[in-house]
């Protein structure tokens, strides 16, 4: 018996290794072209005129279009690979107050360009190589009257953001979860791709601190067995707001956490701070906050003409009340966690209308963890043991708050 089993393990072993180097020669066959480099990005100023200039490792097709409120020029490519510096323009220069780029969509990816007014694209083009120099994709731009930008401005045939659910991220089906299933958690990265979010004083992304600290904390909730946790993202990808929405009420959440880093013009000010949902905001900057987040689309160059989903039409009225008061539950477990974990702001916890807690069923809740505006938050949040204190802070309100709330449950055996 003994030896037959080892010759069972040896006929197992071999015919995995040939698996395995078929395998790669297939995936060596099959490897896809290098992939398209967008590598440096110059601007220059000739009196009335501002010349935009990328740097491409290949010719690649690309379009170009003109949105207003406010002035923007967005460009889309197939999927390339970035390597601009973000400190690649200091500055406004000409025309140009600034830009950002990234992935819009799996295949596709978006610049888009920040203009100090209206502007016409005069000439746009694609530079052959020439000597030591790649192809350039060259845009010449112009001033010009709020009513002749206008008359060019807006989404061409086919370009506009899909609406179709298979468009959305794809999410677990959990419309038929059972009563003893695992209670589904739901953490959102904020920003991503073409959407940085707040810049830091160090040139730090929000987007670049919220993913790995989301990361840290879906493992350390299924380490405890006791939860299923669903990602909003877990690449640098943009992700609109409605779709964000959608995902937690695809997965019948029964609790969303969004993770985000603050931005204030005081470079003192620093600590966690956590946010519910409210039409009335508790302070300005509570407002302010919930304004500039709720702009994300817009910078990323997202149509809404069409928007008309749970996200623009909801009203905040009774039907809602329980959602709302379990996110408040859940926050007053969380701010004396964060306390204990480190800085907290002086008004722990908010209230303002963020779009993105806005699902009617899911407790949601926004959580700014620093501000990247204070350069000793900006260098802490970047640590592996800041995200694990982090973690642990979160993870704990979340178990007290589901204990509290009855809603914990410890799954049967084989669960």
């Amino acid at each position: 018996m003994r030896m037959h089993r080892q010759n069972l393990i040896i006929a197992l072993t071999l015919w995995m290794a040939a698996v395995a180097s078929s395998g790669m020669a297939e995936n060596a066959a099959a490897r896809p072209a290098p992939q398209i480099l967008v590598s440096d990005l110059r601007i220059g100023q000739r009196g009335e005129h501002t010349r935009f200039v990328l740097n491409i490792s290949d010719k690649v097709d690309f379009e170009v279009f003109t949105l207003a409120d406010p002035y923007r020029i967005v460009i889309d490519f197939p999927e390339v690979a970035w390597r601009l510096e973000p400190g690649a323009v200091q500055g406004p220069t000409g025309l140009i107050k600034g830009f950002r780029f990234g992935l819009y969509r799996p295949g596709r990816s978006r610049m888009v360009i920040d203009m100090t007014g209206p502007t016409v694209i005069a000439n746009k083009f694609l530079l052959p190589p020439d000597g030591e120099r790649g192809y350039r994709l060259v845009l010449d731009l112009k001033p010009t009257d709020r009513i002749g930008y206008l008359a060019t401005a807006g989404w061409p045939k086919g370009a506009a953001e899909p609406t179709s659910p298979a468009d959305e991220p794809p999410v677990e089906d959990f419309s038929d979860k059972p009563a003893n299933a695992k209670r589904v958690v739901v953490i959102d990265p904020g920003h991503g791709g073409v959407d940085p979010g707040a810049t830091g004083v160090d040139g730090t992304y929000e987007k670049d601190l919220v993913l790995p600290l989301g990361k840290a904390l879906r493992d350390a909730l299924e380490r405890t067995g006791k939860y299923t946790v669903v990602m909003t993202r877990d690449t640098d990808i943009f992700l609109s707001l409605k779709a964000r929405v959608a995902v937690a009420r695809r997965s019948k959440a029964d609790l969303f956490v969004s993770l985000h880093a603050d931005s204030a013009p005081d470079s003192f000010v620093r600590g966690a701070s956590v946010y519910t949902l409210s039409e009335k905001a508790s302070d300005k900057e509570a407002e302010a906050l919930a304004k500039a987040e709720n702009q994300s689309d817009v910078i990323a160059g997202v149509d809404l003409t069409n928007e008309s989903d749970v996200v623009t039409s909801i009203l905040i009225d009774l039907a809602q009340r329980e959602t709302k008061n379990n996110a408040v539950k859940f926050a007053q477990n969380l701010v004396p966690e964060l306390q204990r974990a480190g800085d907290v702001t002086q008004k722990s916890h908010r209230f303002a209308g963020f779009r993105v807690l806005k699902a009617p069923d899911v407790p949601s809740v926004l959580i700014e963890v620093g501000y990247v505006s204070n350069r000793l938050d900006e260098s802490v949040m970047g640590t592996n043991r800041w995200r694990r204190v982090m973690t642990t802070a979160i993870s704990r309100a979340i178990d007290r708050y589901f204990r509290e709330s009855r809603l914990d449950h410890k799954p049967q055996a084989g669960q």
